[in-house]
This record gives C-alpha cells, structure tokens and sequence, in this order.
C-alpha cells in the first residue's frame, strides 16, 4: 500500500513539533526513534513504516547520533529544503543543550531522592514507548516466518555479540538475508522518504564532512588557534561514533580530559547530568565546552563543541540520502531493505531489554507503571507527552516518601 501524500510544511512548524519533542524525550536514542515514530509516522502520517525503518537503517550505518540524523532528514524531507532538518536538529536539541549549559554554569542541579524519582519515572516512559515502537513496526516489517526469523536473528547478533557494530552488522545480515526472500514477500511496507537534495549537493556535503576532517590537522590550524582545536577535537569526535550516542563518552574523555581541557570529576558529573535531561546525549558537548580550559569556553565554547560534533553525522546523511533514495528503486536492493527494515524490529527488540527494560524495571512496581504507560499508549491512545508527565510525577512521589 502507498502512503497518501502528506503536504508540505514550513520550517516554523518542523522546529516547534521538535521542540516539543526536545523537551519531552526522556530515555536515549532508542526511545527518541520510538518517539519520532509515534509522532511522525503513527499520528502526523509523514511517512509509513517502510519509510521509517529505511530512514533508521540508513542512519544505523552511518557514524552519529542516529536519533538526531533521523529527525534532521524529517525535517529535510517536510520543507523540501536543508532549513527543515537545521529547523528540527536545532528544536530538538536547543532544550538539552541549554540546560547543560545552565549546569556548566552552575546554575542548576539534580539531585536528592524527588529528582531521581522523577528521573526514574522518566526511564519507565521508555520502557513503554520503545516496547509501543517494537509491537507496531512488528506487526508492518515482520508480517511473515522469514522476516519474523530475520529480526529474531537480529536480537541474538546483537544480544550475544554486543559492542558499537553489532547493531550495525545485524543489519547488514538482515539486508543479506533479505536478498533471498522470495520477490513477492519483499517490497516494502510503503513509498521512501521524499528527500529533496540533488546528486551534486549530496556530493558537496560529503566533500565538506572529509574536508573539515582532515584540515585541521594537515594544515596545522589546529595547534595554532584554541577555537579551531575545540572545533576539530569534537569534530573527529562525532566522526567517529557507531552505535549510540553512549559510544562518545570514551571519545570525548579523550579529547577535553586527556588534553587537560577539563578535569575527571567535572565530566562525569556532566556526563550523569546529561542521562537526566530530554533529547539528544550529545548535547553534553555544550556543557564540556562551556567548561573548556583555556578559551574559548562560556556560550562560544558552548556552541563551537556542539555544532562541530553534531556536523559530521548530519552532513554524512544529507550527502548520502540523494544515492540512497536512488538505490532504494532497484528490486535487490527493495529485497536487501525489507530484509534490513525486518532487523531493526529486532535491534529495537533486543535494546527494549538492555538498556532500556534493564536500567528502569527494578521491582514489581516498576513492571506496573510500565505496563500501565505501555497501555495508555495502545489502549487508551493517550499522548507520549501525557505519560511522561504521568510517570514522572508518580516518581517523584515515590521518592519524596
């Protein structure tokens, strides 16, 4: 079945609706997919299950944060323009960044039993969003034996393997496996994503993501200017993430705490911040560079480490997308995706247990709150927004008492 076309929107709308998904995506980037799914796919209809799953296997592949590479090319796709997916990167990411900042800065805390019940609440909104997220693209990706086998294959490559590729090589395994289902069970669930850039500007955009990779170094502008070292060092760091946001934090320690920018202590309190705060993790750049020592740090440093680490992965994907979209046509290449979309059901499937199920469902009565948020979400079709506030607030209490 084909989607019915959805029209176009203005960079205004795509930056509020992520706003609003900024300030309430609590849980890592698994739970932001789940999110995005629920509003974009599920309520707003931009685009159908197939979409969304190609969209999320594509931004698998590449290094980034996927959470934000997908809602960047959301919002690409909705104005037809590059000023969509900065308007999306940008309302997603602006509330964390700023409550990080405000930390840096001394500004705001924590911490004591209300806030980490309220925060645990939070982690609980996951559980039933990710498990919301896993049980509708189920039912689209995986309607038959073989592509249900392919996402079960995929929970045990990624459960038993482990590590930054594993997600990655799961889905590489479901595009080959996907290769030999029989042509009339493989075509997607729907229509790809409308993504509007042309071969030359994707072209452009992969020129610029080796051009700011390598300058700095060859030309030695990074040992000469402490603002083109910042720059460079979170650039590199961005660069090379597979796997989740959680896989730069052995990367960054090694560009601010190993460089002398930054001390032990600070980053893992900062680190610790950034699990508490909604949207992406990679807004901890803003708070270790507000810290950064010596200048430029405050607000400059601020914005400089949080523009240089999320420009890789988002060049990366504006490049890609116009060959993808190309590639996606081919009918082998239909077969390897509904092979890819059928694991990252099981991907989704395996990061539903750890992390997401295994850092918040603690006792009997996290199991009940759980359920309870996975219910209002199916059953009673309340909004994610609602839960969240739900959950949260029945942490709170629970830890006031």
């Amino acid at each position: 079945m084909t989607q019915a076309p959805v029209k176009s929107g203005s960079a205004a709308e795509v930056f509020l609706i992520f706003l609003r998904l900024g300030l309430t995506s609590f849980g890592g980037p698994v739970a932001h997919l789940a999110y995005f799914r629920a509003e974009f796919v599920a309520r707003r209809r931009w685009l159908d299950e197939g979409a969304y799953a190609d969209l999320v296997a594509l931004c698998q592949f590449l290094p980034g944060p996927t959470s934000s590479q997908v809602g960047f090319s959301l919002g690409v796709s909705r104005t037809g323009g590059l000023r969509g997916g900065l308007a999306a990167w940008l309302g997603f990411t602006l509330p964390s960044a700023l409550i990080l900042f405000a930390c840096a800065a001394g500004a705001a805390s924590f911490s004591g039993p209300v806030a980490a019940g309220a925060l645990h609440g939070l982690k609980l909104v996951a559980v039933a969003v990710v498990a919301q997220a896993v049980w509708g693209m189920a039912q689209s990706l995986t309607p038959d034996s073989p592509r249900a086998g392919i996402a079960l294959a995929a929970v045990g490559i990624v459960s038993f393997l482990g590590g930054p590729f594993a997600q990655v090589g799961a889905i590489l395994c479901g595009a080959l496996a996907g290769l030999l289902l029989p042509r009339g069970e493989a075509a997607p669930a729907g229509g790809g994503l409308s993504f509007p850039a042309s071969r030359s500007r994707g072209l452009w955009a992969l020129g610029s993501f080796v051009l700011l990779l390598l300058a700095p170094q060859m030309t030695g502008a990074a040992a000469g200017h402490q603002g083109i070292a910042l720059f460079d060092g979170f650039y590199r760091a961005g660069s090379l993430v597979f796997g989740g946001g959680h896989v730069v934090l052995p990367l960054l320690e090694a560009e601010t705490v190993a460089r002398g920018w930054t001390d032990e202590e600070s980053f893992l309190a900062g680190y610790g911040m950034a699990q508490a705060v909604p949207g992406p993790l990679f807004a901890f750049a803003a708070y270790l560079g507000a810290l950064t020592q010596p200048p430029p740090n405050g607000i400059l440093g601020a914005s400089i480490a949080l523009i240089a680490i999320f420009a890789p992965g988002l060049l990366l994907v504006y490049g890609v997308s116009p060959f993808w979209e190309r590639l996606r046509a081919h009918p082998a290449a239909r077969r390897a995706l509904s092979g890819a979309n059928a694991a990252v059901v099981g991907v989704l499937g395996a990061a539903l247990y750890d992390p997401v199920w295994t850092s918040a469902v603690l006792s009997p009565q996290d199991f009940a709150l759980a359920l309870g948020g996975f219910l209002s979400l199916m059953v009673w079709k309340a909004p994610s927004w609602a839960v969240v506030l739900l959950l949260a607030g029945l942490g709170a209490l629970s830890g006031s008492l």
